[in-house]
């Protein structure tokens, strides 16, 4: 277990107003247009699906049940639903949706710890912009490695992860030796955020490798993960460009 806590904000300078609305935003979803998970006609249209994404058609499937090989017991599984919109926009409804209450926390600790950082530096008009590139080009990067590893162009994925670790990126290549809080095995100590972000990502690239080699996918898209974290690592260089930040 290797959970971050909180980091050094001494040199903020501005209140993360986007940062805030953006976990407002997710929770929002979740359990007002989610229904908790429960609204399955709601998640299963607007999120991405690599299928739809890859040929630009809405596609719609019936429900059916499937048998878990651990447990042997039969659960249905949701089929895909109309989207009402351009199906590309599913790489941004995407972004805001989640699998279930442990995936939304999950997130939104990660985002309130090292979010903030980053939108200090950039502002808060930037920092969004930057903050949805990267989602968008982590749902892409999910579809072209769900095409080549052979697992379902079917199976939507959902989820901020992506554009979270875009955040994760540029906070690993900007803040490096900052300290961050973090409860590991019940102790609660201090590491680099090069450690702390980097044992992340190490995880991510594991289980990325091992997805390549299961068709199963492992429900798990941690090729959008991947593809957010380098996303945020190259692009936040030219966010802060003009700002004349070092």
């Amino acid at each position: 277990m290797f959970i971050p806590l909180g980091d050094d904000n001494s040199d903020r300078k501005i209140r993360p107003l986007i940062n805030y609305a953006l976990v407002a935003l997710n929770v929002l979803v979740f359990f007002l247009f989610q229904g908790m998970g429960e609204n399955d006609q709601f998640t299963y249209a607007f999120s991405t699906v690599p299928q739809e994404i890859l040929t630009g058609q809405d596609i719609v499937t019936p429900g059916s049940f499937v048998t878990d090989p651990a447990s042997g017991a039969r659960m249905r599984v949701p089929g895909l639903q109309p989207t009402p919109l351009s199906v590309y926009l599913t790489l941004l409804t995407s972004m805001f949706m989640h699998g279930g209450l442990m995936h939304l926390l999950g997130n939104m600790l990660y985002l309130y710890v090292f979010g903030d950082n980053i939108e200090n530096l950039l502002g808060h008009a930037r920092y969004l912009v930057f903050y949805l590139v990267c989602g968008v080009l982590a749902s892409l990067a999910h579809v072209s490695t769900s095409a080549v590893s052979g697992v379902s162009l079917l199976i939507p994925s959902l989820g901020a992860s992506g554009a979270i670790s875009g955040v994760l990126g540029a906070y690993f290549l900007l803040f490096p030796k900052r300290r961050v809080r973090v409860l590991i095995f019940r102790i609660v100590t201090q590491v680099p955020a090069v450690v702390a972000i980097g044992v992340w990502f190490l995880f991510q690239l594991i289980s990325g490798f091992g997805m390549l080699s299961d068709a199963s996918g492992g429900g798990v898209a941690y090729g959008a993960h991947i593809g957010g974290f380098i996303a945020g690592f190259l692009l936040i260089k030219l966010f802060t460009y003009r700002k004349g930040r070092p």
